[in-house]
């Protein structure tokens, strides 16, 4: 992107002079350089020497930033400027050359030499304070509408310093500034002209953010999460968390880019979403749902009819509770080992005395279980008397029926008995009854054998 333009070298053109040591003195051309990042700086010095002395009569010189026992060490022999660093020496001028300089490089340089004469040396302190900065786009608010683009150093690289920008890495004009409009997606970065140095990182707006939870596996009532926000933007977006509660706004929740729940609960779990912004634009995750896993809490249980329960009536009881996942149910009476049922809902459709007593339910899933209270199923004072009278009706239905089957046939007999002595009684009567004549007719045959009885004798 940058411009092919020979790269930018810096020369220092003014003279600082060094108070003079034996009559040997080091004149840098200036003590305080500006550099961009990346570009080629050149930092120059002359020696001069005392009468009766040469140049020849230097052994050693070379330039350096840092001290190791007392001792400057060799700029060349640094490790962090290898194959970056070039030293010359043209008669009295020694120049030293740094290229792709790096913001690490900002460090006051001297330049140090050794004489012919055992233990002579001399240093031109101070020295030459180099600062290397980085290109920053600076955005500022001109109206609702638009925003200002500055190119922007830490220090002064020139006093004619001008700059071309480009919008989505295509040179589009040039200047110290820029105006764009508010809530653009476009990537703007600047550049210094005659540079050999870096472009200014690309200011834009906050791309999609993206939501980590953290730990990412099931979540269960009690644990630490962490919900974490970040998008790509420049500069740094803040953030902003909301929760989804059902109206036309997300309640907001925090404004940092972590949400922490130190020990989450089951009123946590719901849809969740953060905002990114920065002065460039704002943008909105996609909504993340928090699902947390919890056992059982005690059920709640319900009967209907809810009015006084008569034998033969139909009673539904219905069990109730807060669980995630959903529990299953189970229903139990009092002193029996073996469910009644299963399900939410226990239904008897045809009640008696029997079915009284205490039921309870138990919900149940994989995170635990729980038990209802016990809840009391009887038969209504007026159904228990109401059963009596029944009862009562009934026995002396019965007590009657047997009475009358009882008198049916005892009434049979007696007829049958009639009809079985009343002629006996009439034939028993008429022979009382019988005329003198016939008693005479009786005697006449009995006289009547005689003579055949006497017969038979002779």
């Amino acid at each position: 992107m940058s411009p092919s333009a020979g790269g930018l070298v810096v020369f220092l053109l003014s003279v600082q002079v060094i108070q003079s040591q034996n009559g040997w003195r080091v004149d840098y051309f200036k003590t305080d350089v500006c550099a961009a990042k990346g570009s080629t700086v050149n930092i120059i010095c002359d020696i001069t020497h005392p009468p009766g002395i040469y140049y020849y009569d230097i052994k050693d010189r070379f330039w350096f930033t840092k001290e190791k026992d007392g001792e400057p060490v060799d700029l060349r022999t640094d490790s962090e400027y290898s194959g970056r660093v070039t030293d010359r020496c043209y008669s009295k001028t020694c120049y030293l050359i740094i290229r792709d300089v790096r913001e690490s490089d900002s460090a006051e340089y001297k330049f140090t030499f050794m004489t012919n004469k055992p233990g002579e040396k001399y240093t031109g302190s101070p020295g030459v304070t180099l600062s290397v900065t980085g290109l920053q786009v600076q955005v500022r608010r001109s109206d609702s509408t638009w925003l200002e683009l500055t190119c922007h150093s830490s220090c002064v690289l020139s006093d004619r310093a001008e700059y071309v920008w480009y919008k989505n890495e295509e040179n589009i004009e040039t200047g110290s500034s820029l105006l764009v409009s508010s809530g653009s997606t476009d990537r703007y970065s600047c550049y210094l002209i005659g540079s050999s140095g870096e472009d200014s990182p690309a200011v834009y707006g906050p791309q999609r953010p993206s939501v980590s939870v953290s730990p990412s596996a099931e979540m269960l009532e009690g644990d630490s999460v962490t919900l974490t926000c970040s998008a790509d933007a420049n500069p740094a977006a803040s953030y902003t968390w909301y929760k989804e509660d059902g109206t036309s706004d997300p309640r907001l929740l925090s404004e940092e880019p972590q949400l922490v729940f130190s020990s989450i609960q089951s009123s946590d779990s719901g849809n969740y979403s953060c905002t990114a912004e920065n002065q460039l634009g704002r943008k909105t995750s996609d909504f993340i749902s928090i699902d947390v896993k919890y056992g059982p809490q005690r059920p709640s249980v319900s009967v209907s009819p809810s009015a006084e329960m008569l034998e033969g009536d139909s009673v539904t009881l219905t069990c109730s509770t807060d669980a995630n996942p959903a529990a299953n149910y189970t229903w139990y009476k009092e002193h029996e080992d073996s469910p009644r049922a299963s399900g939410q809902i226990f239904t008897i459709t045809d009640f008696t005395a029997e079915h009284s007593g205490n039921y309870y339910c138990e919900a149940q899933n994989e995170m635990g279980r729980s038990n209802s209270t016990l809840l009391l199923i009887t038969e209504s004072a007026v159904g228990r008397t109401t059963r009596i009278i029944h009862i009562t009706r009934w026995t002396l239905v019965s007590v009657m029926l047997i009475l009358l089957l009882v008198f049916c046939l005892w009434t049979r007999k007696k007829k049958a008995v009639s009809s079985t002595t009343e002629p006996h009684e009439s034939r028993e009567a008429v022979e009382m009854d019988l005329h003198p004549e016939y008693e005479d007719l009786s005697d006449m045959a009995a006289q009547r054998e005689d003579p055949e009885e006497q017969e038979d004798q002779v």
